[in-house]
């Protein structure tokens, strides 16, 4: 393999190293598209899912709201029993709004790490054998 290479000429080398270059590079374009789409892929799955759950703890909510104001409604009247778990309502929104904002801010952003790692050990291989 060493003789072969020492007997080409440097144009049919530079040819090489560009369609090695231009092959290395639209395959680590398709890794980045396909990692991309699973990660797509992933949360859409997710975000389907809390979305039910939202709708049934939302049900369930309501009537756990509609029992705690009939409960209250035995001792005060109607109006100051749905102002009491109002306000409380209100107060659980506003912790849980603070607690997701927390988690929000904490998420990684969506970008295609393993072709990123790829890209570099790619780069370097390049680097080290033109050094040579």
């Amino acid at each position: 393999m060493t003789n072969q290479v020492e007997t080409l000429s440097t144009g049919e080398l530079v040819r090489r190293l560009s369609d090695d270059v231009s092959r290395l590079v639209r395959d680590e374009l398709r890794l980045a598209r396909l990692e991309m789409t699973q990660k797509g892929k992933r949360a859409g799955t997710g975000a389907g899912l809390l979305g039910g759950a939202g709708v049934v703890a939302l049900l369930g909510a309501a009537a756990l709201v509609a029992a705690a104001i009939l409960g209250l409604a035995l001792v005060m009247p109607t109006w100051a029993s749905a102002l009491i778990v109002g306000v409380g309502l209100l107060l659980v929104a506003g912790l849980l709004g603070l607690m997701g904002k927390q988690q929000v801010s904490q998420v990684t952003r969506p970008t295609p790490d393993q072709t990123i790692q790829s890209l570099k050990t790619d780069l370097e291989m390049m680097k080290e054998s033109v050094r040579r």
